[in-house]
């Protein structure tokens, strides 16, 4: 019996775990953090916690997205010629369902779930699954072979993928994030640049205009909306075209707010409309009726005429900046939390350029941002934790006013994830609504 090495027992890793079991491999799953997995156990999957330490006889290696390429058992694995994969490689290899893959640095979550809402409500099956959802493994066994995976993929997934082959794929955007991992922005290009690696010819890549892709076809993402023409997708004075769809419908009947919507929305559109044959029709009625997603632009109450917006999972400076170019009046911020080795000089200049009325710093880069803002003139509070930042923020809100928590930042020096932060920052908001009633 084969012997493979799970590494990391997040969602991935445990999924990739039981499918390694029921092909009927030995398997051992390890994880640097104290862990229980009995549904593993009851697999005969030997769970090692807080183990670190190189394991030895290993046929086959599982690297779950957090375990950085420098830790131990990696590294003795490459050394003895042992094959490492990553969980979206390992599921790609037991499934023959069409996929498309999403990935860049913000806006693959939206763009992940518009596509498969997209071919779902133009009667495909379809399901988005991956960094942000149900891991690919987990569909494993479970899932016609006709269904659409839509699969949102991280630069963390993407290291470790070799003969993974989205028959669609789009890189939305690049801006430096997760740095503290990769080392330089070379390196997490070249990491998100794996998506592309085994398309052909027969598939459809959707890249910004400076990206030199493989000899795949190529769907261009025009930001400027001035033109229109083969291979483009673009926005117009007079609505959204999509080259060989044709116009399909105006920026006012999208529920989408902000400029970095328009881009998800015109790389979502082209996708399905080639990948799924979708007509301006069905582009059209998916579009309308949708409504986004958790943590993203969420608008989670208003009280006394305050609206409190949840964009936890802006993790990073540029994506918070994308949200105060959603809401660009009267916003009380709320920012900080684990930082990932990037500047917060963008997030700092584009509060300036919104007048943001205060930034309520939280979290470990506190002092970080406050300096950032202090640069440029923008008003900030130490609060500390959330519950402060909203308690403080509520206070100088008037109405007309945006409360946003938009972090910039990652969540793990206070949450165990931008899910629970969010979480969190929503029920605070609920509870002061029923406080004032």
């Amino acid at each position: 019996m084969s012997t493979a090495l799970v590494v990391g027992l997040g969602r991935s890793g445990q999924a990739a775990a039981a499918l390694l079991a029921r092909r009927g491999w030995h398997v051992i799953a390890t994880d640097s953090d104290p862990v229980t997995a009995p549904d593993l156990e009851a697999l005969g999957v030997e769970v090692r916690s807080g183990a670190t330490d190189p394991v030895p006889g290993i046929d086959l290696v599982v690297k779950s997205p957090g375990v950085p390429g420098e830790s131990a058992q990696i590294v003795a694995a490459h050394t003895a010629g042992v094959e490492v994969i990553g969980e979206i490689e390992l599921a790609a290899r037991h499934l023959d369902n069409p996929m498309i893959a999403v990935t860049g640095t913000n806006g693959k979550t939206t763009t992940t779930e518009l596509i498969a809402h997209l071919l779902i409500h133009a009667g495909h099956s379809a399901i988005a699954c991956g960094n942000q959802g149900v891991p690919l493994a987990g569909l494993v066994d479970h899932v016609d072979a006709a269904t659409w995976l839509v699969v949102e993929c991280s630069s963390f997934q993407l290291e470790d993928v070799d003969r993974f082959h989205p028959r669609a794929a789009v890189m939305l955007n690049l801006t430096p994030d997760h740095l503290d991992r990769h080392g330089s922005m070379t390196a997490y290009r070249d990491a998100k640049a794996r998506v592309f690696a085994t398309m052909t010819d027969a598939d459809l890549a959707i890249a910004p205009e400076d990206w030199i892709l493989p000899d795949a076809v190529r769907h261009r993402i025009i930001r400027d909306g001035a033109r229109r023409g083969p291979a483009d997708v673009a926005w117009s004075d007079d609505g959204l075209w999509v080259d060989g769809v044709g116009r399909v419908t105006t920026w006012d009947r999208i529920p989408l707010r902000g400029r970095h919507n328009r881009e998800n929305i015109m790389a979502a559109a082209a996708i399905a409309a080639v990948a799924g044959g979708l007509t301006a029709a069905d582009l059209a009625r998916g579009l309308e009726s949708f409504a986004g997603v958790p943590h993203r632009l969420e608008i989670v109450g208003e009280i006394d005429g305050v609206t409190y917006v949840n964009d936890s999972k802006a993790t990073n400076a540029d994506a918070a900046s994308a949200a105060l170019d959603a809401y660009p009046d009267g916003v009380h911020l709320i920012a900080g939390g684990k930082g990932k080795g990037a500047s917060f000089a963008p997030l700092a200049e584009a509060a300036r350029a919104a007048d943001v009325r205060c930034v309520y710093l939280i979290g470990a880069t506190a002092d970080e941002i406050g300096a950032a803002m202090a640069a440029v003139g923008v008003p900030t509070r130490d609060c500390g934790r959330l519950e402060i930042a909203v308690a403080r923020a509520a206070e100088a809100a008037r109405s007309g006013d945006v409360v946003m928590l938009a972090p910039g930042c990652a969540s793990f020096d206070q949450f165990t994830s931008f899910e629970d932060r969010g979480d969190r920052f929503r029920a605070l908001v609920v509870d002061r609504a029923v406080a004032g009633d």
